[in-house]
């Protein structure tokens, strides 16, 4: 890819930036403010709900609610580092993040949002263990191990989130300064940089294929071990009992899963701004 500058543009130390956001006026920024305060608001009050009752509830002191609290937990921070910010910028004039905000703010986003994938991976193979090895789950999913598998999800979320912040901010920005987008993301950084991007793309595609397809792998052989020992059940309760907490799982992962793959591991990713914009709304 050739530099995203011109002629016009100088490459210059950077303080802040411009949070463009969504296009419009007072009622699509009003309409905005509104949407983005009900989904903050419901996805708080769920997760943090979730988060206690699973904590005081000791009949809910297992392997499968203990990576729920997780998922709740991380999901919590997902949208706190995202929506305090896009709900103030549609209400402000000014749209300004500064350099190191904006670091800080991708960091976190990144890490989370690669924890939450690692998560439901590791989700899926506590259904398979708990549905398909019952006799061994509970030595198979002792606490220890649930403990490191969680541990092992958020490691692997600060690598990938230190590799995309080391990539991405080392890049020379140009005088333009304005993100055409809500939040710090890689793509339209991208677009802000006065140097060949090719090597950053294709750092990106990697490590999010790699995540996605890894992960996906993962649910797809869990399920698929779980779908069998459903069909084998003679029980139609026992069958709608698991068919609906796997279902619900499946959602999780297919949203996720299918938005972070439109956003980061597709050719021209990085070009679609409008549609990356609304496509991070709903992961």
């Amino acid at each position: 890819m050739s530099p995203q500058g011109n002629g016009n543009l100088s490459v210059m130390p950077l303080q802040e930036f411009v949070l463009d956001g969504f296009a419009g006026g007072l009622q699509t920024q009003s309409l905005l403010f509104a949407l983005f305060l009900a989904l903050y608001m419901v996805a708080v009050l769920a997760n943090l709900t979730m988060i206690m009752i699973i904590t005081l509830d000791a009949s809910l002191h297992s392997p499968m609610y203990f990576f729920l609290k997780n998922l709740s937990f991380v999901d919590l921070c997902y949208l706190s580092v995202i929506y305090p910010k896009a709900l103030a910028n549609t209400v402000s004039s000014s749209k300004v993040i500064t350099f190191e905000g904006c670091i800080i703010q991708f960091f976190f986003f990144s890490l989370m949002g690669a924890t939450e994938a690692f998560l439901l991976a590791v989700m899926a193979y506590d259904r398979f263990v708990a549905i398909c090895s019952p006799v061994h789950y509970p030595i198979s999913m002792c606490p220890s191990i649930c403990a490191c598998l969680v541990l092992g999800c958020y490691c692997g979320g600060c690598l990938n989130s230190i590799l995309q912040a080391s990539f991405t901010f080392t890049l020379p920005f140009c005088s333009s300064t304005h993100i055409d987008h809500f939040f710090c993301d890689v793509p339209p950084l991208l677009k802000l940089a006065c140097a060949d991007t090719a090597i950053n793309e294709l750092v990106m595609f990697g490590i999010c294929g790699l995540i996605i397809v890894g992960t996906t792998l993962v649910v797809l052989v869990s399920y698929g071990y779980i779908t069998v020992a459903i069909l084998r059940m003679r029980s139609g309760g026992g069958r709608h009992k698991l068919f609906s907490t796997c279902g619900s799982h499946m959602t999780a992962v297919s949203l996720l899963y299918g938005t972070v793959f439109v956003m980061y591991a597709q050719p021209g990713a990085v070009e679609s701004m409008e549609q990356g914009k609304v496509v991070s709304v709903f992961y």
